[in-house]
């Protein structure tokens, strides 16, 4: 049975006679689907799972000051919000060096999907120096991952860099990557639909989570409301009785 299916038996199990039971076990359920949801900034216990601003800079800081390649695997996945999985499987033929667009194959999805998503100039121009691309391109050599490494090994690699940019909880990890992304875009004005095709959402109540984190805007409008509540004056100094000569 998949996870898909749960809710529809959770749901008919509520309505059996023993209805307050069904209506234990699914809150049960969709609590347990809400803390494992992808999509989700934060956990149960209120802590966060998305990189903000200032951890994401520490971060990238920290990428550049890797070997070449550790370094553009680490920035990959950080400049295209995508999966581990997914930058494990870039071949040659993944990069537009022109147009400075990496096409990625979306692995989560039942069927497979492709989505086309652009990253700096700066960041593809060294991947194009440190890797070859275009030599290997141009001759035909394409399928060839360009990180041969598993899953365990590139989750330790960004484990690592959290750690050396001091970065931690839930959001020090791969995933926490992913969903700063998600906010940082949504943040900086790209469209939810377009951040939904970049992070390769079937849905877009999915991407449109990310717009749960406080962003500029909400800040400046709070700063004004700060400014309306007149600044409280100091107390006047208490007199006291001088003792009598």
């Amino acid at each position: 049975m998949t996870s898909d299916a749960l809710p529809e038996v959770f749901e008919s199990s509520s309505r059996s006679p023993c209805n307050n039971l069904g209506q234990k076990v699914s809150c049960k359920a969709k609590a347990a689907r809400w803390a494992s949801s992808e999509a989700a900034l934060y956990d149960p216990k209120g802590e966060r799972k998305y990189l903000n601003r200032d951890e994401r800079a520490r971060v990238l800081n920290v990428m550049d000051t890797l070997d070449p390649a550790k370094s553009l695997f680490a920035l990959v996945l950080a400049w295209t919000g995508a999966r581990v999985s997914e930058v494990l499987a870039l071949t040659p033929a993944s990069f537009q060096l022109d147009s400075s667009v990496v096409t990625i194959v979306t692995l989560k999805r039942r069927k497979p999907s492709i989505r086309e998503v652009p990253i700096p100039p700066s960041l593809m121009a060294k991947l194009e120096r440190v890797f070859a691309l275009r030599r290997m391109q141009q001759s035909g050599v394409v399928v060839q991952r360009l990180w041969p490494w598993c899953r365990v090994t590139a989750w330790r690699l960004i484990k690592k860099v959290m750690a050396l940019a001091q970065v931690t909880g839930r959001g020090a990890c791969p995933r926490g990557l992913r969903h700063g992304f998600g906010v940082g875009t949504l943040q900086s004005g790209v469209p939810l639909n377009l951040i939904q095709r970049w992070l390769g959402h079937a849905r877009l109540t999915t991407t449109a989570i990310y717009a749960a984190a406080c962003g500029p805007e909400e800040l400046a409008f709070a700063r004004q409301f700060w400014r309306s509540i007149p600044a409280s004056k100091p107390a006047p100094p208490t007199l006291r009785p001088q003792p009598c000569a």
